[in-house]
Protein backbone atom coordinates (compact mmCIF):
# COMPACT_ATOMS: atom_id res chain seq x y z
CA UNK A 1 0.00 0.00 0.00
CA UNK A 2 1.36 3.41 -0.93
CA UNK A 3 0.35 6.75 0.51
CA UNK A 4 1.16 10.30 -0.30
CA UNK A 5 1.35 12.49 2.53
CA UNK A 6 2.46 15.94 3.57
CA UNK A 7 5.91 16.27 4.91
CA UNK A 8 6.41 15.29 8.69
CA UNK A 9 3.43 13.36 8.52
CA UNK A 10 2.46 10.54 10.63
CA UNK A 11 5.15 8.12 9.87
CA UNK A 12 7.86 10.67 9.60
CA UNK A 13 6.80 11.65 12.97
CA UNK A 14 6.34 8.48 14.47
CA UNK A 15 10.32 7.57 13.25
CA UNK A 16 11.65 11.04 12.91
CA UNK A 17 13.74 10.55 16.10
CA UNK A 18 15.29 7.19 15.17
CA UNK A 19 16.40 8.47 12.14
CA UNK A 20 17.80 11.56 13.04
CA UNK A 21 19.11 9.91 15.90
CA UNK A 22 21.38 7.78 13.63
CA UNK A 23 22.17 10.37 11.49
CA UNK A 24 23.21 13.41 13.18
CA UNK A 25 26.34 14.60 15.40
CA UNK A 26 25.14 15.22 18.42
CA UNK A 27 27.57 18.45 18.63
CA UNK A 28 24.43 20.85 16.88
CA UNK A 29 23.08 19.88 20.78
CA UNK A 30 25.70 20.57 22.56
CA UNK A 31 25.87 23.54 21.46
CA UNK A 32 22.16 25.12 21.99
CA UNK A 33 22.35 23.63 25.03
CA UNK A 34 25.28 25.53 26.01
CA UNK A 35 24.08 28.36 25.24
CA UNK A 36 20.33 28.13 26.68
CA UNK A 37 22.45 27.37 30.32
CA UNK A 38 24.57 30.60 29.43
CA UNK A 39 21.66 33.04 28.75
CA UNK A 40 19.21 31.63 30.83
CA UNK A 41 15.23 31.41 29.97
CA UNK A 42 12.38 31.21 29.10
CA UNK A 43 13.82 30.29 25.41
CA UNK A 44 11.33 29.89 22.60
CA UNK A 45 12.28 27.03 20.13
CA UNK A 46 10.38 28.00 16.76
CA UNK A 47 10.26 24.58 14.44
CA UNK A 48 10.90 22.57 17.35
CA UNK A 49 9.88 19.43 15.99
CA UNK A 50 9.63 16.18 18.35
CA UNK A 51 12.50 18.23 20.96
CA UNK A 52 15.32 16.68 19.77
CA UNK A 53 17.12 20.06 21.06
CA UNK A 54 13.85 21.11 23.43
CA UNK A 55 13.74 18.11 26.14
CA UNK A 56 17.88 18.68 26.59
CA UNK A 57 17.10 22.44 27.80
CA UNK A 58 14.55 21.43 29.61
CA UNK A 59 16.15 18.72 31.49
CA UNK A 60 18.70 21.55 32.16
CA UNK A 61 15.85 23.62 34.33
CA UNK A 62 15.72 25.83 32.07
CA UNK A 63 11.82 27.38 30.87
CA UNK A 64 11.31 26.50 27.31
CA UNK A 65 8.45 26.77 24.41
CA UNK A 66 8.15 25.61 21.69
CA UNK A 67 6.47 25.88 18.58
CA UNK A 68 5.90 23.76 14.90
CA UNK A 69 3.51 23.50 12.49
CA UNK A 70 2.99 20.31 12.36
CA UNK A 71 0.55 18.29 14.67
CA UNK A 72 2.14 14.76 14.24
CA UNK A 73 5.36 15.98 15.49
CA UNK A 74 3.83 17.71 18.65
CA UNK A 75 1.84 14.84 19.80
CA UNK A 76 4.84 12.46 19.37
CA UNK A 77 6.86 15.52 21.71
CA UNK A 78 3.88 15.72 23.92
CA UNK A 79 4.12 11.97 24.75
CA UNK A 80 7.31 12.69 25.00
CA UNK A 81 7.19 15.29 28.09
CA UNK A 82 4.32 13.25 29.34
CA UNK A 83 7.08 10.62 30.24
CA UNK A 84 9.41 13.32 32.03
CA UNK A 85 9.19 14.51 35.49
CA UNK A 86 6.62 16.62 36.93
CA UNK A 87 9.43 18.96 36.79
CA UNK A 88 10.69 19.13 33.69
CA UNK A 89 7.09 18.86 32.71
CA UNK A 90 6.56 21.89 34.05
CA UNK A 91 9.28 23.40 32.24
CA UNK A 92 7.76 23.20 29.03
CA UNK A 93 4.83 24.88 26.42
CA UNK A 94 4.08 24.04 23.15
CA UNK A 95 1.96 25.99 20.68
CA UNK A 96 1.04 24.67 16.75
CA UNK A 97 1.79 27.49 14.97
CA UNK A 98 3.30 28.76 11.71
CA UNK A 99 6.76 30.40 12.46
CA UNK A 100 6.19 33.36 9.63
CA UNK A 101 3.48 34.43 11.84
CA UNK A 102 3.63 32.98 15.26
CA UNK A 103 2.90 35.23 17.96
CA UNK A 104 2.94 35.66 21.61
CA UNK A 105 2.76 38.26 24.36
CA UNK A 106 6.08 36.74 25.73
CA UNK A 107 9.34 38.08 24.99
CA UNK A 108 12.35 36.02 25.38
CA UNK A 109 16.29 36.45 25.96
CA UNK A 110 17.60 33.51 23.65
CA UNK A 111 15.48 31.87 20.86
CA UNK A 112 16.69 29.07 18.45
CA UNK A 113 15.91 27.74 15.33
CA UNK A 114 18.03 24.62 15.04
CA UNK A 115 18.69 21.80 12.33
CA UNK A 116 19.00 24.08 9.60
CA UNK A 117 14.76 24.41 9.89
CA UNK A 118 14.97 27.92 8.09
CA UNK A 119 15.85 26.01 5.03
CA UNK A 120 11.87 24.95 4.91
CA UNK A 121 11.56 28.82 4.50
CA UNK A 122 11.03 28.68 0.32
CA UNK A 123 10.91 32.54 -0.59
CA UNK A 124 12.73 35.93 0.70
CA UNK A 125 9.07 37.19 1.95
CA UNK A 126 8.98 33.86 3.92
CA UNK A 127 12.03 33.95 4.80
CA UNK A 128 12.40 37.94 6.34
CA UNK A 129 8.65 36.68 8.21
CA UNK A 130 10.27 33.85 10.30
CA UNK A 131 13.52 36.47 11.27
CA UNK A 132 10.46 38.61 11.83
CA UNK A 133 8.85 36.75 14.31
CA UNK A 134 12.01 35.66 15.92
CA UNK A 135 13.09 39.67 16.81
CA UNK A 136 9.23 40.29 17.30
CA UNK A 137 10.28 38.05 20.47
CA UNK A 138 12.95 39.06 21.82
CA UNK A 139 14.16 40.96 24.75
CA UNK A 140 15.46 44.45 24.30
CA UNK A 141 18.68 42.22 24.93
CA UNK A 142 18.00 38.97 23.49
CA UNK A 143 19.54 36.41 20.87
CA UNK A 144 18.33 34.55 18.31
CA UNK A 145 20.59 31.53 17.37
CA UNK A 146 20.24 29.19 14.26
CA UNK A 147 22.19 27.46 12.10
CA UNK A 148 21.95 26.52 8.18
CA UNK A 149 24.01 24.95 5.72
CA UNK A 150 26.11 26.14 2.68
CA UNK A 151 24.91 25.35 -0.55
CA UNK A 152 25.96 21.68 -1.78
CA UNK A 153 24.34 21.65 -5.81
CA UNK A 154 27.35 19.47 -6.87
CA UNK A 155 25.87 16.62 -4.44
CA UNK A 156 22.52 17.16 -5.34
CA UNK A 157 22.55 17.74 -9.15
CA UNK A 158 24.46 13.81 -9.88
CA UNK A 159 21.33 12.48 -8.31
CA UNK A 160 18.28 14.04 -9.77
CA UNK A 161 15.39 11.24 -10.48
CA UNK A 162 17.62 8.08 -8.77
CA UNK A 163 16.56 7.11 -5.48
CA UNK A 164 19.29 6.98 -2.77
CA UNK A 165 18.84 5.03 0.37
CA UNK A 166 19.51 6.96 3.27
CA UNK A 167 18.62 4.84 6.06
CA UNK A 168 17.23 1.59 7.13
CA UNK A 169 16.65 0.56 10.54
CA UNK A 170 14.90 -2.18 12.78
CA UNK A 171 11.99 -0.09 14.81
CA UNK A 172 12.15 -0.08 18.59
CA UNK A 173 8.61 -0.70 18.92
CA UNK A 174 7.99 -3.25 16.07
CA UNK A 175 11.20 -5.44 15.79
CA UNK A 176 9.83 -7.76 13.46
CA UNK A 177 9.94 -5.04 10.23
CA UNK A 178 12.59 -3.22 8.49
CA UNK A 179 12.08 0.69 7.82
CA UNK A 180 13.63 1.88 5.04
CA UNK A 181 14.25 5.93 4.26
CA UNK A 182 14.97 6.89 0.38
CA UNK A 183 15.09 10.05 -0.74
CA UNK A 184 14.65 11.06 -5.19
CA UNK A 185 15.62 14.14 -6.02
CA UNK A 186 13.21 15.67 -8.67
CA UNK A 187 14.53 18.96 -9.61
CA UNK A 188 17.00 21.99 -8.25
CA UNK A 189 16.06 25.50 -9.20
CA UNK A 190 19.19 27.68 -9.25
CA UNK A 191 17.69 30.97 -9.61
CA UNK A 192 15.29 30.59 -6.82
CA UNK A 193 17.93 28.68 -4.52
CA UNK A 194 15.41 25.52 -4.02
CA UNK A 195 15.43 21.95 -4.62
CA UNK A 196 12.73 19.45 -4.72
CA UNK A 197 12.55 15.75 -4.20
CA UNK A 198 10.40 13.18 -2.64
CA UNK A 199 11.00 11.25 0.55
CA UNK A 200 9.82 7.84 0.33
CA UNK A 201 9.39 5.47 3.44
CA UNK A 202 8.75 1.42 2.96
CA UNK A 203 8.26 -0.54 6.19
CA UNK A 204 9.34 -4.50 5.28
CA UNK A 205 8.05 -7.38 7.16
CA UNK A 206 8.89 -11.19 6.22
CA UNK A 207 10.81 -9.81 3.46
CA UNK A 208 7.87 -8.50 1.69
CA UNK A 209 7.19 -4.46 1.27
CA UNK A 210 3.86 -3.99 3.28
CA UNK A 211 3.47 -0.53 3.24
CA UNK A 212 4.89 2.74 1.26
CA UNK A 213 4.55 6.38 2.21
CA UNK A 214 6.04 9.26 0.23
CA UNK A 215 6.12 13.26 0.43
CA UNK A 216 6.93 15.93 -1.26
CA UNK A 217 10.33 17.89 0.45
CA UNK A 218 11.39 21.53 -0.61
CA UNK A 219 14.22 23.45 0.77
CA UNK A 220 16.24 26.31 0.02
CA UNK A 221 19.59 27.51 0.32
CA UNK A 222 21.36 30.16 1.67
CA UNK A 223 24.44 32.28 0.36
CA UNK A 224 26.12 34.22 3.14
CA UNK A 225 25.57 37.93 1.83
CA UNK A 226 21.99 36.74 1.41
CA UNK A 227 21.64 35.90 4.86
CA UNK A 228 22.93 39.39 5.81
CA UNK A 229 20.68 41.43 3.99
CA UNK A 230 17.81 39.34 5.33
CA UNK A 231 18.88 40.67 8.43
CA UNK A 232 18.89 44.22 7.39
CA UNK A 233 15.55 43.54 5.91
CA UNK A 234 14.30 41.79 9.11
CA UNK A 235 15.95 44.94 11.86
CA UNK A 236 18.60 42.24 13.01
CA UNK A 237 22.21 42.45 13.34
CA UNK A 238 24.77 39.82 13.48
CA UNK A 239 26.81 39.34 17.03
CA UNK A 240 28.85 36.20 16.56
CA UNK A 241 29.11 33.76 13.66
CA UNK A 242 30.86 30.63 13.12
CA UNK A 243 31.67 28.15 10.66
CA UNK A 244 31.05 25.29 13.04
CA UNK A 245 29.76 24.50 15.91
CA UNK A 246 32.58 24.29 18.16
CA UNK A 247 32.55 27.85 17.10
CA UNK A 248 35.23 27.80 14.31
CA UNK A 249 35.77 30.74 12.20
CA UNK A 250 33.48 30.73 9.47
CA UNK A 251 35.65 30.59 6.11
CA UNK A 252 35.29 28.74 2.80
CA UNK A 253 36.54 25.21 4.65
CA UNK A 254 33.00 25.18 6.65
CA UNK A 255 30.00 23.15 6.01
CA UNK A 256 27.63 25.35 8.50
CA UNK A 257 26.44 28.85 8.90
CA UNK A 258 25.55 29.39 12.62
CA UNK A 259 24.61 33.07 13.60
CA UNK A 260 24.10 34.97 16.59
CA UNK A 261 22.26 38.13 16.24
CA UNK A 262 19.84 40.56 17.70
CA UNK A 263 17.91 43.72 17.12
CA UNK A 264 19.70 46.38 15.18
CA UNK A 265 20.94 48.39 18.60
CA UNK A 266 20.86 46.71 21.17
CA UNK A 267 23.13 45.79 23.47
CA UNK A 268 25.28 43.24 22.84
CA UNK A 269 25.70 40.08 25.13
CA UNK A 270 28.40 37.75 25.95
CA UNK A 271 27.67 34.47 24.23
CA UNK A 272 31.10 33.38 23.96
CA UNK A 273 32.28 29.68 24.74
Amino acid sequence: MTVQSDIYNSILATYYDEVDGAQRDPVDLDFYVDLARKIGGPVLELACGTGRVLLPIARQGIAIHGVDSSPYMLDVLRKKVAQEPKEVRELVSLHEGDIRSFRSNTKYPLLIIPFGSLHHMYTVADQVAALETAAFHLEPEGALAFDVFYPRWTSILPAIGEEVLEHEWTPKSDPGKIMRHYTRRESTDKIHQTGSSTLIYRIYEGGKLIQEETAPFQTSSYSYPHLRALFMLAGLEVVEEYGSFDRMLLDNNSNQMIFMVRKQGGQKMDVSG
